[in-house]
């Protein structure tokens, strides 16, 4: 009878004891994401960022970033891919609708390594994700929805201290995995685009729109490339062209820039524009379109679509004239 006290002292010594510290919860139940950002207002001084945060559990989180400001302009670079006959031609009037055979472009450093690196720390108060980084006095807080089979987080745009708009996707498939082309072009349906971004001196957000990667034919030679003549683009083939040009396509490429990441590149320009200089053009590198992406995969590793930015810079060098943009293509929207 006289160790019952004992007993019921040690008890108590473990009823007060306190709880052991529990992992973070990640955000989804994922720990890869691939986001885009921006910040997009009136005047020249706007900005896109195209990054992957790798959450961890213990409440950090890491960024790896391509950035890109209209402060610091770069040059369209080429990403050393030109198609070959397969899904392109080398003619101005070919037997069938193919896009022209020339090097892919994208925006200036996305062949790199990415320019930017930042560390910070998260939490999940409900739904809401809040990341503060390691830069003084930025925070973000973004909205996490989880696709109805569980396979993929969302991340809606809620608030940033630097930015205007984000979009971001998640799953625990690693960084370091992709999909090639072929997979891309047998995804099923459209992949409808959101996007906001800057042209013309002020912020925009652009129409509904949508890409179908069935319409894109794959090149054979390679497996990291997709092209599409878009015929008669009559609503966005007008500045800039001559009036007498009957030519209204659109030329568009997709490439691949790495096997060991998620990186790929889109590049487009309308066909009527090669022939507005002092002599014709075959390929036009001026004000065309490049729009870096990374590649959006679920748990399963299967492509759901891509988010990407705009770092289109004027070619003479007049920053009002640059074309920015933060954008997805999903499924899951």
């Amino acid at each position: 009878m006289r160790k019952a006290p004992i007993v019921l002292l040690v008890l108590s010594l473990f009823t007060f004891l306190p709880a052991p510290a529990t992992a973070a919860a990640l955000p989804g139940g994922k720990a890869y994401f691939v986001v885009s950002r921006g910040s997009f207002k009136e005047g020249t001084a706007n900005w896109t960022r195209l990054s992957d945060y790798t959450f961890t559990a213990d409440g950090k989180v890491r960024a790896n970033t391509y950035l890109w400001q209209q402060s610091k302009p770069v040059a369209r670079q080429g990403t050393g891919l030109t198609p070959n006959g397969s899904c392109a031609t080398k003619s101005l009037t070919p037997e069938k609708p193919l896009v022209r055979a020339c090097e892919v472009l994208t925006a200036g450093g996305f062949t790199g390594a990415p320019n930017e690196a930042n560390t910070g720390n998260y939490r999940i108060d409900g739904d809401q994700l809040h990341i503060t980084w390691n830069v003084p006095g930025w925070n973000e807080q973004w909205a996490i929805i989880t696709s109805p089979d569980d396979k993929l987080a969302r991340l809606d745009f809620r608030s940033n201290a630097l930015a205007t708009i984000g979009y971001g996707y998640g799953s625990n498939t690693p960084l370091n995995v992709r999909r090639q082309m072929s997979s891309v072009r047998a995804h099923p349906g459209v992949l409808p685009q959101d996007s906001q971004g800057w042209e013309g001196g002020a912020p925009h957000t652009s129409p509904p729109s949508e890409l179908t990667p069935g319409d894109h034919i794959t090149c054979t030679i390679t497996s990291w490339c997709l092209t599409y003549l878009q015929p008669h683009a009559t609503n966005s083939c007008t500045s800039g062209c001559k009036s007498t040009s009957t030519d209204r396509s659109i030329q568009y490429y997709i490439a691949r820039i790495s096997n060991n990441d998620r990186r790929d590149t889109r590049w487009h320009w309308c066909s009527c524009l090669t022939d507005v200089g002092e002599k014709d053009e075959f390929c036009y590198a001026r004000n065309s379109h490049v729009k870096p992406m990374l590649q959006i995969l679920d748990d399963d590793a299967r492509f759901r679509g891509w988010v990407g930015v705009e770092a289109s810079f004027d070619y003479r060098n007049d920053r009002t004239k640059d074309m920015f943009g933060t954008f997805r293509l999903s499924d899951f929207r």
